[in-house]
């Protein structure tokens, strides 16, 4: 069913008010980004100029190689009008028998030489072509990979994937396909104009002037295509966000019987795009009939007007032939020229959005005279820091902390309440917006980001592996590593049982984010990369979530060599990893109240202690939410 035009999912609930229907409305759940709206940041004439200037001039030899090509099949595709009349003039109206046999052999020759400067123009277009692609997805690939959290994180991933894998291909149609296809053309379409103004200026006049008129008609329509461009390259990123988070929620969807609702959802997205798809092709559908009823035009006078010199004129029959042989030659690359205008205007849509990306800024960057950060002990001190992520609602709110080199620090507090922002600034995965943050006395921000991201290892509770073998996820992060030191960081994550036991051993896939492992198999493998990374400052998010209790037991027996001398930080849930912290931070609403050991915040009856008997009133040491009564049903975890 409709609401207001839109589809809507109807659905009955059955209360104790009996049955009711309620719709739930299509929801668009893909984040958007400024870059998705890039549209009026940049017009056609900078981006054709930033095409040429950055992807085709360093290719000039190739293009003029490509343009040499198209220039001699224009030239042989001239000639064949002036063959054409000789034909009908000497050979059959003048009988000349010498020609019979020499003008097919240089028709011949013409139409071959004509098809290997086209066979050789097409292999430069691709090369060009291919070669624009493949720069303009390093450059994405590049910027995407070193790009601020915070621009990634407002757009579904398959949107940018949307914009790698089908907008550069456009760019490519336009920058090197259209635009060939375009010179080309419009030197043929010259070579016979002239060989028609040649033969007759009268009737290549009147062949000619509707030209003026299609240009008008068909400008247009182009700036009426430019919008159904533009929403269907929208909508191709929606679908791909669609799908992409359908498929990596389907466990979701079919627990809560939500197949229906999804595919409404889908279809209002599949709709949209096809809405403007459809949009598109009509513009592009009327190109052709426009230029031909035009055209046709012009042909009617033509042959009138050649028919009434033929009659009452001196117009040979191959003079009229061979100007009408032109005359529709000329029709198709004047056809094509007028088509190729909207797969212009698709490629320029296109790269917008492409250089929208590429210029997203970048908020955290290395400073011009930054240095490499020198780790004496791994001593962290924040001052005065607040952060936020919209720059209105502070998540970090002015904390100051000193942790001191070595110390093993557990980060416990409420859902929300700014453990992970903290770890995320400790990686300068942001840069704060007020205070300083410091590494043995460096600022963070006077230092290189490759140096921070080498001095740490991180360890989250979600472990991310790629889609790799075993030995080679674990040595991510550890380049160089040798075989021995990758088992070595197994063992010690007790991971060398199971990854023995597997058909290829370390030589394993793990398939596409390790569907392949067990929740705790990742982990331990994850556990085993930060082992071998032997950065001297860790940051695990509870590393042994996902272990059982027996696997937990074996890896926390090797935590100790793990951390000796090193700074660690922990986001702890469970209790028996908060009690063998050296310093506990209690975190609160973006702030740091209390600190401590476990003893010290427990005699202490604050929030900690608050946290610890809730923990304990649910019976449990395994860090599962726990309800305090007091609490009125709010589940709170250490």
């Amino acid at each position: 069913m409709t609401v207001g035009g839109r589809p809507v999912v109807a659905c009955e609930v059955l209360g104790s008010a009996g049955r009711m229907t309620a719709t739930i409305e299509p929801i668009d759940r893909t984040p958007r980004s400024g870059w998705q709206d890039a549209g009026d940041a940049y017009d056609g004439r900078t981006i054709v100029r930033r095409i040429f200037r950055d992807y085709l001039r360093p290719r000039l030899r190739l293009i003029a190689a490509s343009i040499t090509s198209m220039v001699f099949v224009a030239a042989t595709t001239g000639a064949l009008p002036f063959l054409l009349q000789t034909a009908a003039d000497r050979i059959f109206i003048g009988k000349e028998t010498a020609l019979l046999w020499m003008l097919p052999l240089a028709i011949i020759v013409v139409m071959a030489l004509r098809s290997l400067a086209e066979y050789f123009g097409r292999i430069m277009e691709a090369t060009i072509g291919n070669g624009v692609v493949a720069d303009l997805r390093r450059a994405l690939f590049a910027r995407l990979v070193s790009a601020d959290l915070g621009f990634l994180q407002r757009t579904h991933s398959a949107a940018f994937v949307s914009v790698f894998a089908n907008d550069t291909q456009i760019v490519n149609n336009a920058a090197a396909q259209t635009l060939s296809a375009l010179i080309k053309n419009t030197l043929q379409a010259i070579a016979l104009i002239i060989a028609m103004m040649v033969m007759d200026p009268v009737l290549g006049t009147l062949v000619l002037v509707a030209l003026p008129v299609a240009v008008m008609l068909l400008g247009r329509q182009r700036k009426r295509m430019r919008s159904s461009v533009d929403r269907t390259l929208r909508g191709a990123g929606d679908l791909s966000s669609l799908v992409s988070q359908t498929l990596t929620g389907v466990r979701v969807v079919k627990a809560y019987d939500q197949e229906r609702a999804e595919g409404i959802r889908a279809d209002h997205v599949i709709d949209a795009t096809l809405e403007a798809n459809m949009q598109t092709a009509r513009a592009r559908a009327a190109t052709g009939p426009v230029t031909e009823g035009l055209s046709g035009l012009g042909f009617a006078a033509a042959i009138f007007y050649g028919g009434w010199q033929g009659i009452y004129g001196d117009l040979t029959l191959g003079a009229f032939m061979g100007f009408m042989a032109a005359a529709m030659l000329v029709y198709q690359p004047l056809k094509q020229i007028a088509t190729l205008q909207n797969a212009l205007l698709e490629g320029t849509i296109a790269a917008k959005r492409v250089f929208a990306i590429l210029d997203e800024p970048r908020r955290v960057v290395d400073r011009p005279d930054a240095r490499d950060l020198a780790v004496s002990g791994g001593g962290i001190r924040f001052e005065d820091v607040s952060f936020s992520y919209d720059g209105n609602q502070p998540v970090i709110a002015g904390i100051t902390v000193d942790i001191p080199a070595g110390r093993k620090v557990a980060l416990v507090g409420p859902s929300g309440s700014g453990k992970s922002t903290f770890l995320n600034l400790v990686l300068r995965f942001y840069d704060p917006d007020g205070g300083r943050i410091l590494i043995d006395g460096q600022d963070l921000r006077d230092v290189t980001l490759a140096s921070v991201r080498r001095a740490s290892a991180l360890l989250t509770q979600d472990p991310v592996l790629f889609d790799d073998t075993v030995a080679a996820n674990i040595a991510y992060g550890s380049p160089g590593a040798s075989r021995e030191a990758v088992i070595e960081a197994a063992r010690g994550a007790d991971a060398d049982g199971f990854i023995s036991a597997m058909p290829q051993g370390y030589d394993t896939p793990v398939g596409e984010a390790g569907g392949l492992l067990s929740g705790g198999q990742k982990q331990r493998i994850a556990f085993a990369r930060a082992m071998l990374r032997g950065a001297p400052i860790l940051l695990l998010d509870e590393p042994t979530s996902a272990l059982d209790a027996n696997a937990e037991a074996r890896v926390q027996a090797t935590l100790g060599t793990l951390f000796e001398g090193r700074t660690v930080l922990m986001i702890a849930h469970r209790l028996s990893t908060v009690k063998k912290a050296d310093l506990i931070l209690v975190f609160d609403d973006g702030r740091i109240v209390e600190t401590g050991t476990h003893e010290e915040l427990v005699a202490r009856g604050g929030l900690y202690e608050r946290l610890h008997r809730t923990q304990l009133a649910g019976g449990s040491d395994t860090g599962e939410i726990a309800v305090d009564p007091a609490s009125g049903g709010v589940p709170e975890q250490i």
